[in-house]
């Protein structure tokens, strides 16, 4: 990966919007220069893919929560996180806990629900957000 790939990443975390064109100029490249870097960087999976980031206050989602959890299930317990709709990050661990989920939801009351119908896979520790003052930062530096 050279300065222009490095580049082209930049660009995409900023603003995955932007056409191959306007990419194009911003890295000095033609149309089908960019368009096969690009193609490149897919296939190699440095680029996993492109999607609109939403604000989840702004669809009734007003509680953001942190859970710490112990298990010995782990295959049930990831299972339980892939079906259910509030939980949007899975992150296994090294250390005193073994998973970290995210869970966006409409209120106490249904992190509530959430926590107790996830007990049966292990013991959880909730963390609730109040903000986030860094968020969807962009990578750079590689």
């Amino acid at each position: 990966m050279d300065e222009i790939d490095k580049e082209i990443l930049v660009c995409l975390q900023e603003n995955g919007r932007l056409s191959m064109t306007e990419l194009g100029k911003k890295v000095k490249l033609s149309n089908p220069a960019i368009n096969e870097r690009v193609k490149k960087l897919e296939e190699r999976d440095i680029i996993l893919g492109y999607r609109a980031v939403i604000n989840p206050a702004a669809v009734n989602k007003v509680i953001t929560a942190y859970i710490l959890y112990n298990t010995t299930r782990c295959k049930p317990f990831v299972s339980f996180c892939k079906e259910h709709p509030d939980v949007i990050e899975c992150n296994r661990l090294a250390g005193q806990y073994d998973y970290l989920i995210k869970v966006v939801t409409k209120s106490v009351k249904t992190l509530e629900d959430f926590i107790d119908r996830s007990m049966e896979y292990g013991k959880p520790s909730s963390l609730i957000n109040l903000s986030s003052p860094v968020s969807n930062k962009v990578i750079r530096n590689f």
